[in-house]
Parts: structure tokens; C-alpha cells; sequence
């Protein structure tokens, strides 16, 4: 029998397969779930990054993309049915509305068709906040129930890496709960991402337009990873209650691997990037391979 590798699980650069399987994750929580507005949004948030959304511009952030947003969704699923599976009390409103949030959380690095100057990295010290706007004129133009979307402005906000989720106060435990997920999933998604190493790259320059200080180059940048997973692993257990752990619960019952998948690809990365420093330092895009993000940045320089 053939192994099951995680990168293959799904295939993440199609949307809608992700879409597919999120249902069928869905479904094991809830064999009856309405799909109507989840559907709606999910397509919604496609053009949008797309380019085909009325009043804004094609996603130009290739850091912060439809993809980051895919991978989040995914993960946000597989972190609410691993929930369920150890015990944890959501209901399909709470699963409607954190899965929404998911697609949500990046919508600030979009720009609109008025707004033609740089890309959406200019945006990155506000991005949660204009996440907040966007979702908030969704609501009110698709004519949806705001009811069915309280709270939903504390659970973006729990993406931001300065947030200090332990002091903020939830209207429920439910929330909290929701709020921790996406905090942990918006992580997982994209640093267990096959591409995150060569997408760090991406990153530099979004965060050179963005004004993110302390990064004085590619390489500089990557070196500093290895901290930042390490920052990672202390917030999902101080802020975030280590929440992560239960994407092996839904390893184990969907896929019948005892494992956290999310957290071993994440290590895979890390450990890789410190052989390439310590190897290859000089020659570091020859060693980040994957979908030829390297070699579009090299012909980009030429």
C-alpha cells in the first residue's frame, strides 16, 4: 500500500478541490449541513482574489495569496473536526462562521480598482483591520444576517501575530474558541505549505514595501525563520492553547494516521532551511526548487 503523503492528500492548488475536501470534513461533523452560504462566500473570495470582483483589483500579494487563504480554510477545518473529535462543544453556526473567517483573514492585502499605486503589501501593518472592513461590507451587501456573523471582528483579529489573545475579553467560549483556531490555522496553513520556503522569498518583498523593518535581505530574512518558528511554537501554547494539537485527532479519523501532519511538514521546512544555511548559504535559491518561485525571481533581476 502506498503512503500517504500530506502534500498529496489534497490537491492545493485547485480551489475548488479544497472546497471538496473541507465539505467532506464538514459532513463528518455534520451529516445535514447547509452549504448555501458557505459555498456563496467561498466563491465570492475566489474572484476576488482572482480579480473578478466588482470594485477591486487581481490579488498582486504573491505571499499573502488565494492560495494562503485555501490553505487556512483547509486547515481551519481540520483544526474545528479534530475539536470535535475531542470532545469540544461546536455547533454548525460556529463551523459556518469560523470557516467564513478562514476565507476572510487576508482580504486587507487587496486593493481597490481606485487604488493603483505599489500592491496590497503596502497594506501589511493594517491588512487584519481592512480584513474587517471588507468582511463587514460583505455582510451588508450580500443582505445576510448579521446575527449570524456576531463576534466575527474578535476572531480575525486573533490572526495578528502581535495579538494578545490571552487578554482579550470573549463573548463566549465558543468565540474564544474560534478565535484560537484561526490564530493557529492561519500558522499551520502556511508554514506546513509544500512552497513556504521558496514563498519566504515573496515575503521579503512584501514586507519591504509593507515597511516590516528588520529584514535587511532575502537571506536575512531566512535566517531569521528559524527564530520565528520557534516564537510560533511558544505562542500556540501561551496564546493559543495549543490549539494545534488537535489536528491529530483529525489525522487519526479521517486518515487513520496517528500523527500531526501540519506540525511534521512544518519541522521537514525548518530543517531543510537550516541545511541550506549551513551548506549552501551562498547559493540559496539554487536550493529552493519547488514551482520554479526562485527562478521567476531570477529572471525577474535579469
Amino acid at each position: 500500500m502506498k503512503e500517504i503523503q500530506f502534500s498529496n492528500m489534497v490537491n492545493m492548488e485547485d480551489p475548488q478541490s479544497v472546497f471538496d475536501e473541507v465539505r467532506t470534513i464538514v459532513l463528518m461533523m455534520f451529516p445535514e449541513f447547509d452549504f448555501g452560504i458557505l459555498n456563496r462566500v467561498f466563491k465570492d473570495i475566489v474572484r476576488l482574489f482572482r480579480g473578478e470582483y466588482p470594485g477591486y483589483r487581481k490579488c498582486n500579494t504573491e505571499y499573502h495569496d488565494l492560495k494562503h487563504a485555501t490553505d487556512t480554510f483547509l486547515a481551519m477545518a481540520r483544526l474545528m473536526h479534530g475539536a470535535f473529535v475531542g470532545g469540544e462543544s461546536l455547533t454548525r453556526e460556529n463551523v459556518n462562521l469560523g470557516l467564513i473567517c478562514a476565507l476572510m483573514h487576508d482580504t486587507g492585502y487587496i486593493q481597490t480598482l481606485d487604488d493603483n499605486v505599489g500592491t496590497g503589501a503596502k497594506y501589511i501593518h493594517i491588512d487584519t483591520k481592512r480584513s474587517i472592513v471588507f468582511m463587514d461590507k460583505y455582510i451588508a451587501d450580500s443582505g445576510f444576517s448579521k446575527e449570524d456573523f456576531n463576534n466575527f471582528s474578535d476572531i480575525l483579529t486573533c490572526t495578528g501575530l502581535d495579538t494578545k489573545v490571552k487578554e482579550m475579553q470573549f463573548k463566549s467560549r465558543e468565540i474564544e474558541l474560534l478565535c484560537k483556531m484561526l490564530g493557529t490555522a492561519d500558522l499551520l496553513g502556511q508554514m506546513a505549505d509544500r512552497t513556504y520556503l521558496e514563498k519566504l522569498l515573496f515575503l521579503f518583498y512584501e514586507f519591504r514595501e509593507g515597511g516590516v523593518d528588520g529584514y535587511y535581505n532575502e537571506l536575512d530574512l531566512l535566517k531569521k525563520t528559524i527564530d520565528f518558528f520557534a516564537m510560533v511554537r511558544k505562542r500556540f501554547v501561551s496564546e493559543l492553547d495549543s490549539i494545534y494539537e488537535y489536528m491529530r485527532y483529525h489525522f487519526k479519523k479521517h486518515w487513520n494516521l496517528d500523527r500531526n501532519l501540519y506540525m511534521e511538514a512544518i519541522e521537514s521546512h525548518i530543517n531543510y532551511l537550516k541545511f541550506i544555511l549551513e551548506n549552501h548559504e551562498k547559493e540559496y535559491r539554487a536550493h529552493l526548487k519547488r514551482e520554479g518561485i526562485a527562478r521567476k525571481l531570477n529572471e525577474k533581476e535579469k
